[in-house]
């Protein structure tokens, strides 16, 4: 199975100068762990985590305050829709995090969250 066959296409994406409150309320409402931060002075995509606005909320930063941009993680490891999922699996798991931003080019086209692959390795298609 390839990655395009259970990606997330509907990409949740945000620039640099978004608060973190923003970027929680988005992700909220679209229930998705994860935002692609798109920023034109960067060299690619970078992606802030429900962990990275954890960890804002538990060092007490104010969420009003405290912008995408400086919480994400630059350049994030991006994959390919045409890649097979252990492939994908692997490299989160030797990059140990659990959302793949998708690429084709430098466009980005999908994120691949380690629940879409135990949905898929599991059978458990709903979404």
């Amino acid at each position: 199975m390839l990655v395009r066959d259970v990606m997330t296409s509907a990409v949740l994406t945000v620039g640099p100068a978004h608060t973190v409150r923003q970027v929680a309320q988005a992700m909220a409402a679209r229930r998705v762990g994860a935002a692609v931060v798109l920023d034109p002075d960067s060299e690619g995509p970078g992606i802030l985590t429900e962990r990275d606005v954890l960890e804002v909320v538990a060092g007490g930063q104010d969420l009003d305050v405290e912008l995408a941009g400086d919480h994400l993680t630059p350049d994030a490891v991006s994959g390919e829709p045409d890649w097979d999922l252990e492939k994908a699996a692997g490299a989160m798991v030797s990059g140990g995090f659990r959302h793949l931003v998708i690429c084709e080019g430098s466009e980005v086209v999908g994120v691949l969250s380690v629940r879409d692959i135990v949905k898929a390795w599991t059978g458990a298609r709903a979404r």
